[in-house]
């Protein structure tokens, strides 16, 4: 499926290393510090939603942010150790990862359905992120979550 995103301001933590540190749980530990600290952000528009940005490759690794949206009064107090991240406004395609699916499983079909629309990965800095529910376990080892890929028309 194909949806627009406005562009969207977010606070949170940065991360960045290989895919096997990622695939380590290097993440789920930041998650879980961010969602010990996510009392510290004001004006959090979805606090039921936690974001997960990924971007662009590194010499040795990705970037990948655990945020949560905000509104312009969050936006204007970042707590320390947290950056503020301001995404564009952009179509995605979107796909629902569900229990029992393999994570390669999911990435696989929704890149296949943006080949088969005719649409093209959007060339930006921010490569997917994911939407995972705030009260989901970061060390469920199914979780379920929602990707998005930014994505040029055909």
């Amino acid at each position: 499926m194909l949806v627009r995103k406005e562009a969207a301001t977010v606070i949170g933590l940065k991360w960045e290393g290989t895919f096997a540190e990622a695939g380590a749980g290097g993440i789920r530990v930041v998650q879980t510090e961010f969602k010990r600290r996510l009392h510290e952000i004001s004006d959090v528009l979805h606090p039921q939603e936690l974001l997960g940005l990924s971007f662009h490759m590194t010499d040795t690794g990705f970037i990948h942010y655990v945020a949560v949206e905000v509104g312009e009064r969050g936006a204007e107090a970042i707590p320390t150790g947290m950056v503020k991240v301001d995404v564009p406004a952009c179509d995605y395609a979107k796909c629902s990862h569900v229990k029992g699916q393999l994570v390669e499983v999911s990435y696989n079909r929704i890149y296949a359905w943006i080949e088969d629309q005719g649409h093209t990965v959007a060339d930006g800095p921010l490569t997917h992120y994911e939407v995972y529910p705030m009260d989901q376990d970061p060390y469920d080892p199914e979780p379920e979550f929602t990707i998005f890929i930014p994505v040029n028309h055909k």
